[in-house]
């Protein structure tokens, strides 16, 4: 076997996994101890069906040697669970495994025992790591179930190894972690950049900080505030302000200084101290007055968020490719291409400061600044769905965090966010007015765009918030705000509706953009607001004739000529599609009054101007005239809207 590679025992042997002569580290960049009842339980069984009188190899852990010491490349979740098997059993295990800059995973390795002889009185509990201490929970139970023979499973234990592999020295660690993400392992594409950037970091506070931001922003589920917690809420007020609402430092230099505000004895912290002794991620994403919990939903996961900062971070510090001509990234949010992304950025990317390749350093401690402050943003002015408890339906939300309370009793609350002018009167309608119409716009976008590769919109408005009005985001002086919203649909329909339909004649079909018949129900929504309360934007991904394109077996005469015309075409969800598509005008009106009473507003419009004139079948007299009237009716309050100049 190679010099690299080790076979090591579990137990029973000199040479075992956990002899003292060995110490393995748990870098920053690897996830959390993240292994539940699945994993472990099936961990316990694989051992039990080992057989007595045969080796059996349960894995491979992945290192890099550091002098006497092993930094984990690979394999940490399974080491972690095999270090807690052996403490459960009883076995005499070493303190050999450690978390860098991780104090609670640390501490409760160290008081491991007690945990597991649960003398917990003799623990500090808000120090303890709460995936380990659930990991040694679900052990435990499984060693107590009946059937359990812990002597026969500690010999069969005896027959289990894992090999170790060194990676060769100088390897490239990022590149390994890359080929590993390719083959489907265990770490993502996110994994690895963390990775690189903090390697990037020469100083360990530095790559602390890097982390715990990271971590933080990671988690998409809830407001980013919520996921900086310690005692008397010193991380939250170091970083957001006494109200938990104010935008993120933006100079690295702020995260290391002192902050004596806020402070519960008065004795002044640095962000990185608070952090490294007593940040976790806190799961619980607030409450509303009545206690009532809030889930959200964000539109996009971690890894599109990421391709959305580094758009805002090239935006903001003026960034272009060092070959004048040639695209810094691709247009295109591909989560597919965000190591490739970051690497052309930090290796082709200029500036007035000159070439990031230069100082990727400085570039380090910038992105993950600026994606702590964008995620701010994206938290406070992009739409999320909402949850207000378990039994209700998901809806539009456009709400910032607030706080209540003093001191250590301060709770989070939401309410929706402002969107102020100075000087105005009513202020508070005029804002929730405008919220309305910002949280319209935004999920009209959202269900128009489905794939979160071409989500641009975001992008659009997380550079329009951070560059132009980053002042006037902090004062809530984002009147504007819905405009530039607007502007956003404007230039969709006019790109992919008019400048494609020529002469005058709207015939695109089913494939007329979606983002057409969203945007138009909105422009109806905003001339009959009282009358549409009820409308709400879904995901409505099927374009559809209201006069079919086959009859149903003839039961009618079919229709040709106009067919495709837009006054004709509808939008509705897909699940309704097969029995909608074939029926008449009439029969569709009648079969289907629910779904059109809460579907879109055009198709409501066309359902109501379905009637029989003079003796006429409705659907007959639809296809005659009635279509070019809606049509006519349609286009012009479109283009009143997308071309106002030529009014």
């Amino acid at each position: 076997m190679s010099d690299l590679v080790t076979e090591l025992h579990i137990v029973g042997d000199d040479n075992n996994i956990f002899d003292t002569d060995m110490e393995y580290i748990i870098p920053l960049y690897q996830r959390a101890y993240a292994w539940e009842d699945k994993q472990l339980v099936q961990l316990i069984e694989d051992i039990n069906d080992v057989a007595d009188d045969a080796s059996y190899y349960i894995g491979a852990l992945i290192v890099s040697r550091q002098g006497n010491k092993f930094e984990v490349v690979d394999g940490q979740q399974r080491l972690t669970s095999l270090y807690l098997l052996l403490n459960c059993l009883g076995y005499e295990v070493q303190n050999t495994l450690t978390f860098a800059c991780r104090d609670k995973s640390n501490y409760t390795l160290q008081n491991i025992q007690e945990l597991i002889q649960m003398n917990l009185s003799k623990l500090d509990m808000d120090r303890i790591e709460s995936g380990i201490q659930s990991g040694i929970k679900i052990l435990m139970q499984e060693m107590q179930r009946e059937g359990f023979d812990k002597d026969e499973f500690c010999e069969k234990l005896s027959h289990v190894v894992v090999y170790r592999i060194e990676v060769p020295e100088n390897t490239d660690l990022n590149r390994y972690f890359e080929i590993m993400n390719t083959r489907g392992e265990q770490l993502e594409q996110h994994d690895i950049l963390k990775a690189t950037l903090m390697s990037y970091l020469k100083d360990e506070k530095d790559k602390a900080i890097f982390a715990k931001i990271w971590d933080a922003c990671s988690d998409m589920t809830s407001y980013i505030q919520m996921h900086f917690i310690s005692k008397g809420n010193e991380v939250r007020e170091a970083i957001f302000g006494g109200y938990w609402n104010d935008m993120p430092p933006k100079s690295w230099t702020n995260y290391k200084k002192e902050i004596k505000e806020n402070s519960l004895n008065g004795v002044g912290h640095t962000i990185e101290e608070i952090i490294n002794v007593d940040f976790q991620v806190d799961t619980d994403d607030g409450y509303l007055d009545d206690d009532i919990r809030v889930r959200f939903e964000s539109v996009i996961e971690f890894p599109y968020f990421l391709i959305h900062t580094l758009k805002v971070y090239i935006a903001i510090k003026g960034i272009s490719h060092e070959n004048a001509g040639s695209k810094i990234i691709d247009e295109l949010l591909d989560d597919k291409k965000l190591i490739e992304s970051f690497n052309r950025v930090t290796t082709y990317g200029v500036n007035d400061k000159g070439r990031i390749a230069d100082n990727k350093e400085n570039f380090s401690r910038e992105f993950i600044i600026c994606l702590l402050r964008t995620r701010f943003l994206f938290d406070k002015y992009i739409v999320k769905r909402e949850y207000a408890n378990e039994n209700a339906d998901r809806e539009w939300s456009l709400k910032s965090l607030y706080v209540s309370g003093q001191q250590s009793k301060k709770k989070p609350y939401y309410r929706n966010t402002l969107f102020t002018r100075k000087g105005e009167h009513n202020k508070e309608k005029r804002s929730n007015d405008r919220n309305k119409r910002n949280i319209m716009l935004q999920s009209a976008l959202r269900v128009s765009y489905t794939s979160p590769k071409v989500m641009h919109w975001i992008t659009q408005l997380l550079i329009w918030l951070s560059k132009d009005n980053y002042s006037n985001a902090l004062s809530n002086d984002l009147s504007e705000f819905s405009d530039a919203i607007e502007e956003i649909a404007k230039n969709a329909v006019r790109e992919q509706f008019f400048d494609v339909c020529e002469d005058g004649v709207y015939a695109m079909g089913v494939n007329t953009p979606h983002i057409v018949f969203n945007y138009l129900d909105y422009l109806l929504w905003m001339s009959e607001p009282k009358k549409y309360d009820d409308f709400t934007f879904e995901f409505r991904n099927s374009v559809e004739h209201w006069y079919p394109q086959n009859p149903s077996e003839g039961t009618f005469e079919s229709w040709t000529d106009g067919v495709d015309q837009f006054g004709n075409l509808c939008i509705i969800q897909r699940n309704v599609n097969s029995k909608f598509s074939n029926m008449s005008p009439e029969a569709k009106k009648s079969t289907f009054k629910e779904m059109i009473s809460k579907g879109s507003i055009k198709l409501r419009l066309m359902s109501e101007l379905t009637e029989k004139d003079d003796g006429k079948a409705a659907s007959l007299y639809w296809k005659d005239s009635l279509y070019k009237e809606h049509e006519e009716h349609m286009i012009d309050m479109l283009c009143r809207a997308c071309y106002p100049e030529e009014e």
